[in-house]
């Protein structure tokens, strides 16, 4: 009598675990397209990324996956909406190190970079190049530095926008050699850009990809490369900190969130999966065309990383008095 008992317990347990297990279960395969929102706009690098890991995540698991353009407010708007969306794997968010940024430029923000939300994966990074016109002399960074020196404030140098990468690490160039330059804001690159090449203004830290057929025209001239190593697009050029401003890196770095709350086996079955498709040869070499390097690990990683650069440019910003308007 108590055998059957016993088994019948144990089939009530068993249909009681399946019936817990459904909605993780159903988390888990859903159907329901995933969205990857860029808070940028169409056609920019960390676009072409997101839409890079977005096909191979439909692939390879044969679900809908959309990128959700929501630009605004140097990345805010789209951050503000990745950060309120529901933590059940269907929103994630693709970022660059603007987002840690704009802790430090703007008052208050809609999120907070830390609390809002849980990290998936360092997706990739993108150098950038100090780059000046060739009506500036200075064939290396020391005589870039010399010529500051000498004409304080007469040089100027563009960026795509106030607190953007672009113009903090010029900033933190300034503050790091100790010479007075002109910011002069763009409203994006292209302008930026083309305003350098004619000359109107004379240095730029731009991705390493965008410079270097400008250099090869002999239109720009690339003098040193932020990252902490040589660029592997152009291995002759030397690094800041080679030319003496130890520890300078000023690398573009890409991340892959997911809004706070998001249970950890969604995170880990991300982690897993992105890792995955950055160690493919085809998306090693479809970042490689946009200047990227794949780098992927764990989440803590990435953690790691937001909180390393909170503090950083926290500290350059408070310096060099920048605001972001």
């Amino acid at each position: 009598m108590n055998a059957p008992f016993r088994f019948n317990a144990a089939a009530a347990l068993a249909a009681l675990a399946l019936v817990l297990a459904a909605p993780a279960l159903a988390q888990k395969l859903s159907d329901r397209p995933i969205f990857i929102v860029v808070p940028f706009t169409p056609g920019t690098g960390i676009d072409v990324l997101a839409r890079i890991v977005g096909e191979e995540l439909r692939q390879r698991w044969n679900q809908p996956v959309v990128v959700e353009n929501k630009p605004g407010a140097s990345g805010n708007i789209g951050t503000q909406g990745a950060a309120r969306a529901e933590p059940d794997g269907h929103t994630i968010m693709m970022t660059v190190n603007t987002f840690v940024m704009n802790a430090s430029l703007y008052k208050s923000l809609p999120y907070d970079p830390v609390r809002s939300f849980t990290p998936i994966v360092e997706v990739a990074t993108g150098a950038l190049a100090l780059a000046v016109h060739p009506s500036v002399a200075a064939k290396t960074v020391k005589e870039l530095i010399a010529a500051a020196k000498a004409k304080p404030g007469e040089i100027t140098y563009a960026s795509p926008g106030r607190g953007t990468p672009q113009h903090l690490a010029m900033e933190l160039f300034k503050l790091t050699a100790q010479v007075d330059l002109k910011h002069v804001p763009y409203t994006g690159s292209a302008g930026a850009v083309k305003d350098l090449v004619g000359g109107h203004v004379k240095a730029m830290f731009i991705p390493v990809h965008t410079v270097l057929p400008l250099a090869q025209d002999g239109q720009l001239r690339v003098l040193a490369i932020g990252s902490e190593a040589r660029s592997g697009l152009a291995p002759a050029v030397p690094t800041l900190a080679e030319e003496g401003m130890t520890g300078f890196d000023v690398d573009l770095w890409y991340g892959l969130l997911a809004p706070a709350a998001t249970p950890p086996e969604i995170v880990a079955r991300y982690n897993t999966a992105v890792n995955e498709i950055l160690a493919t040869p085809r998306v090693k070499e479809a970042l490689e065309k946009q200047g990227l390097a794949a780098v992927g690990g764990a989440p803590e990683r990435l953690r790691d990383l937001l909180a390393t650069d909170l503090a950083r440019w926290a500290r350059v910003v408070k310096d060099a008095g920048i605001t972001a308007e």
